[in-house]
């Protein structure tokens, strides 16, 4: 067992100059975004995982779980299931360590995950939040708000394509479908 946790692998390589550039720029642009829409429309579009929404975002925009299905499906999913559990159970420990395993569990059956996603339980039941239009102002439009500044801030530069899908095409028996041929 201890071998295992030597690790082995090596580091990643230092991000080139255009990487950092748009990591700085995408994660500045999204979160003042996110402040500006709550400071002038008045209503909260801004939440701490959002944080953690922009390094994925803006520094592994290739990584499936930075995606736009991953992000506005996962923040929703763990969102809704917060509110599910602190509405239907209350606020015990228990619920909220619950709720935690609830969504994950069901962003990876989704296939929607999202890590900085996972805090969103924590979040609604650490803040007591009830109500339900949570689920659309910050969680969705926070997430849809990112994934648009994410379009413009990833495809700076001639060789960036982003993202690597939306809604993916379908894996069986480890084969992808081609919804072309279909």
């Amino acid at each position: 067992m201890l071998k295992k946790m030597k690790g082995g692998g090596v580091i990643q390589p230092r991000p080139d100059v255009i990487s950092v550039i748009r990591g700085f720029l995408g994660g500045t642009l999204g979160i003042l975004m996110l402040l500006i829409v709550t400071y002038w429309g008045g209503t909260p579009s801004i939440m701490a995982p959002f944080g953690a929404t922009c390094v994925l975002l803006f520094a592994v925009p290739n990584a499936p779980l930075s995606q736009p299905r991953s992000v506005i499906g996962g923040h929703f999913i763990s969102a809704l299931v917060g509110l599910l559990f602190i509405n239907l159970f209350g606020d015990g420990m228990i619920f909220i360590a619950l709720a935690v395993g609830v969504s994950v569990a069901l962003m990876q059956i989704l296939r929607v995950v999202h890590a900085p996603a996972g805090a969103n339980p924590i979040l609604i039941f650490l803040s007591g939040i009830h109500d339900y239009t949570f689920l659309l102002t910050p969680v969705l439009s926070g997430a849809v708000v990112l994934v648009l500044i994410a379009l413009v801030v990833n495809n700076i530069g001639s060789r960036s394509i982003w993202p690597c899908y939306w809604l993916g095409r379908p894996v069986i028996k480890n084969k992808t479908i081609n919804t072309k041929e279909r």
